[in-house]
Formats: C-alpha cells, sequence, structure tokens
C-alpha cells in the first residue's frame, strides 16, 4: 500500500476539529498498530452508538494509523493544531473543549499538554 499524503491526513483530522486531537492521541494511546489500534480505538470510541458509531470511524482510524506509522505522533498533532489554529481557535478555545469531552483525566492531561507545548510554536 502506498504512503498516504501528509496533507490529506492532517485535513481529515483537522476537519474533525478538536475531535481529531483526541482520536490522534487514542489511536497513538493504544500502543498497538495496524489493526489493532484500529480494534481497540472503535471500542473506545464507539461511545452509545456502541461498535456501529466505531465502525463510522473506520475510514478515519485507518487513514489515522496509517499516518501515525508513516509521520509520527508529533508531526500530525502539530500539523492538526496548526489547522485548528488556522480555522480561528483558540488555545483557551481548544482547552476548553478537551476539558469537555467525555474521556479520562489521563487522556484530558496529555491532550492539555501537548497543546501546551505546541500551541504557541505555530
Amino acid at each position: 500500500m502506498k504512503k498516504p499524503p501528509f496533507d490529506k491526513i492532517v485535513a481529515v483530522l483537522v476537519g474533525l476539529g478538536v475531535a481529531g486531537l483526541v482520536l490522534l492521541l487514542a489511536v497513538e494511546a493504544a500502543g498497538v498498530a495496524g489493526g489493532a489500534a484500529i480494534v481497540v480505538a472503535l471500542a473506545t470510541l464507539g461511545g452509545p452508538l456502541g461498535m456501529l458509531g466505531g465502525l463510522g470511524l473506520l475510514a478515519v482510524l485507518l487513514l489515522v494509523a496509517k499516518g501515525l506509522s508513516e509521520y509520527g505522533f508529533e508531526a500530525l498533532f502539530r500539523a492538526v493544531l496548526r489547522g485548528l489554529k488556522k480555522k480561528g481557535l483558540s488555545k483557551q478555545e481548544i482547552l476548553e473543549k478537551i476539558a469537555a469531552y467525555r474521556i479520562s483525566r489521563s487522556l484530558k492531561a496529555k491532550l492539555k499538554d501537548y497543546v501546551d507545548r505546541y500551541y504557541d510554536e505555530l
């Protein structure tokens, strides 16, 4: 399979908004690659729609997992954060949206740390 274009992966994640950052970190935090990352992320992110809701994310997760293996987490996270900044989201707005997500405290803390670390550099 050929390498997916970096810009396409970033555009998909930016299109998801702050959820794209959450998704990126969830797949990375799963600690597995390829299909296993997808299964773990689907089970975690399926939400009230269960596996059906998770399956709706399948195409995006495939792209994200492949992008992580090709470009690395930091490059994708920075690029998505840059895209959110271009869309007019302030650092505070991003942090507020992260705080509102129904995700674990540790995942929120990691996201906050990455936003604090990279946002002002962009």
